[in-house]
């Protein structure tokens, strides 16, 4: 079967058939184009639908994706992402092996097709111009055959007539003699014209038309056939994703496994179990003796003194309606406001003003000094302290120790905290390194930088880890406390925390003791001037006691000019080379002797220490 042979006759129905066949692909080409943009948009809608019910980072939703089913339920988000991605791998793969492909593929046959067609008008206009011929040689034959009949007869007719002359007659013979040459003359040339015409023709119809039609078949063919493959890789396209949606899904199935009710049960009680123990039986209380009336130890009016050993540093209270007594009132009595040990004063920098921190040592005179002055002011300090932690528990406000939570609870969130800043200090130590490296190349390799430029990021680090040291300790004294694991204070922390260590312990032990649960379940706080004037008189003896000169246990370099107008201090030049006495205990200031009369504290980050290895005491400097 040959269109050349078949269909020799059918030219204008083959061009239409084969304009149908590239509009039928170009049919198909913007299907399977709506077919990815549907891709592209449910994917990007199943991407938002995952991304809305995504945990949002720093919130309370956060929180709550430690339970098993909520872990699952964001497993199952994280695979629908997947999921989604897949569908944007049909979109792009059909877009590159499909639409990409077959609208290239239709301009080749655009362009195929225009040549063969334009080939075949071509062999249509060359037929016609020769058969345009063989009709105008077959009617100049025609016209000269009748010119030389009727030159034939008027010759016969003046050979005829007596009263023509000779001459004439001569004449009419030539004429005619000449109309027949040129009737055959114009005989061969109808004959030659019409053997070349019907070789044409035969070579139109049987040679030139047939070889056409073959070639637009073939290309109508290879159309045919690539629409074909078009659409199997269609179907490849879905099939290739397929057993990564399984593994999408397999995964949802996985997460759905791995819940556990047990486990989030047990989650529930650490997130919420208080530490307290319940409430003991009810005593009977005997209204037979009016005049003795018996006070149960589990009634709501406590007196004073049971009031003060039970709520003391939130220990334990056996007598006590806890499901009828709101929660804040619970807290208050239950928790006593350990107030933060102050920070040590912080180390100087180049910019601050140079007498600007305070002393980390005081002189006995001002000491002693300033404890009668805080002797007879303490009073309304603990007033102040009891006022504004009630006023801090009524607005909702979070102490930084999280004195307002149950011991359990609070445990967790200075555990929490304490990982948090340890976190910071590490970061912080990483950059120092990475800055003090950074130094040394640049003091072997001075073109590539000053390595002065430095040192002032190296301070500022080092000031920034200071900081999370102290508040590290202070979190941890915290979290010691809670887990009833108090340290024992030393010197060095009483020189961190001067005078409030000294005034604190009565504060806090009178805030505790002096609380009163009244009827209506509110506390009020009563001053004892015996608790507030005992003061251990071991705490500030070491203060006291004549020191004898400590020994150098190395040498420091100021870096820079430090005016230790405040008591304890000491000035020094920049340059200038003292000895160490004492090294930073991680309050941010360093001992340092000029001679045997002169001797201070400076800020560590002012100097550059070298330590005595042999020393005694004397530990490696970092």
């Amino acid at each position: 079967m040959s269109w050349g042979t078949e269909l020799w006759d059918q030219f204008d129905n083959l061009e239409k058939h084969t304009q149908w066949g590239i509009d039928i692909l170009e049919k198909y080409i913007k299907f399977v184009k709506e077919r990815t943009e549907i891709e592209l948009n449910y994917a990007k809608q199943l991407r938002n639908l995952s991304k809305k019910y995504q945990p949002k980072k720093n919130s309370k939703e956060e929180e709550e994706y430690k339970y098993t089913s909520c872990k699952a339920f964001l497993s199952t988000l994280n695979e629908m992402n997947d999921y989604a991605g897949q569908h944007e791998v049909i979109s792009e793969n059909m877009t590159s092996q499909i639409t990409v492909e077959l609208a290239r593929y239709v301009q080749e046959l655009k362009q195929e097709r225009k040549s063969h067609f334009h080939e075949g008008r071509k062999a249509q206009q060359h037929i016609e111009t020769c058969w345009k011929q063989l009709e105008s040689s077959k009617r100049r034959f025609e016209r000269d055959c009748k010119e030389a009949d009727r030159a034939q007869q008027y010759f016969e007719k003046m050979d005829a007539d007596i009263n023509v002359t000779k001459a004439d007659v001569e004449k009419a013979r030539q004429q005619a003699q000449i109309r027949h040459q040129m009737a055959e003359d114009s005989k061969a040339d109808y004959s030659s014209i019409l053997q070349k015409f019907n070789h044409e023709q035969h070579e139109y119809y049987h040679t030139h038309t047939p070889n056409i039609f073959q070639k637009i078949q073939e290309m109508e063919e290879r159309r045919i056939v690539r629409i074909g493959e078009s659409m199997k890789t269609y179907a490849e396209v879905d099939r290739q994703v397929i057993p990564i949606i399984g593994k999408c899904l397999d995964g949802i199935v996985k997460a759905a496994e791995s819940i556990d009710q047990k486990n989030d049960s047990q989650l529930v009680v650490e997130a919420y179990k208080s530490g307290f123990e319940p409430p003991g039986d009810i005593e009977f209380e005997d209204y037979t003796q009016p005049m003795k009336r018996t006070v149960s130890d589990n009634s709501l009016s406590n007196s004073k003194g049971e009031g003060k050993s039970e709520l003391k540093f939130g220990g334990k209270s056996k007598g006590k309606l806890w499901p009828f007594i709101k929660k804040n009132k619970l807290m208050s009595l239950l928790t006593s406001p350990h107030q933060p040990p102050p920070p040590p004063p912080a180390s100087a920098s180049p910019s601050a003003v140079p007498n600007g921190p305070q002393s980390p040592k005081q002189q006995k005179e001002p000491l002693s000094h300033r404890f009668n002055e805080f002797m007879t002011s303490k009073p309304k300090i603990h007033c102040f302290r009891s006022l504004k932690r009630g006023l801090s528990l009524k607005l909702g406000a979070t102490p930084e120790d999280f004195s307002n939570l149950p011991p359990e609870q609070r445990r967790k969130k200075l555990q929490q905290k304490v990982d948090e800043l340890n976190k910071e200090i590490q970061k912080e130590m990483d950059q120092r390194e990475a800055i003090t490296k950074m130094k040394d190349v640049y003091l072997k390799n001075p073109q590539m930088g000053d390595p002065a430029s430095l040192d002032h990021k190296l301070i500022e680090v080092g000031q920034n880890i200071e900081k999370l040291r102290q508040e590290t300790q202070k979190f941890e004294a915290w979290l010691a406390e809670v887990e009833g694991r108090l340290p024992v204070r030393g010197e060095q922390a009483r020189r961190q925390s001067g005078l409030y260590d000294t005034q604190n312990p009565p504060s806090v032990t009178n805030c505790a003791q002096d609380r009163e649960s009244s009827p209506d379940g509110s506390y009020t706080e009563e001053q004892s001037q015996e608790s507030e004037v005992k003061v251990l008189a071991t705490d500030f003896d070491d203060e006291f006691d004549d020191e004898e000169p400590l020994p150098a246990i190395g040498t420091c370099k100021a870096l820079y000019t430090f005016e230790g107008q405040n008591e304890g201090t000491i000035s020094v030049a920049e340059g200038e080379t003292l000895y160490v006495i004492e090294e930073d205990k991680g309050d941010g200031w360093t001992r340092i002797r000029r001679n045997e009369d002169e001797e201070g504290y400076v800020p560590t980050s002012y100097v550059e220490v070298c330590l005595d290895k042999n020393a005694k005491g004397a530990k490696t400097y970092i």
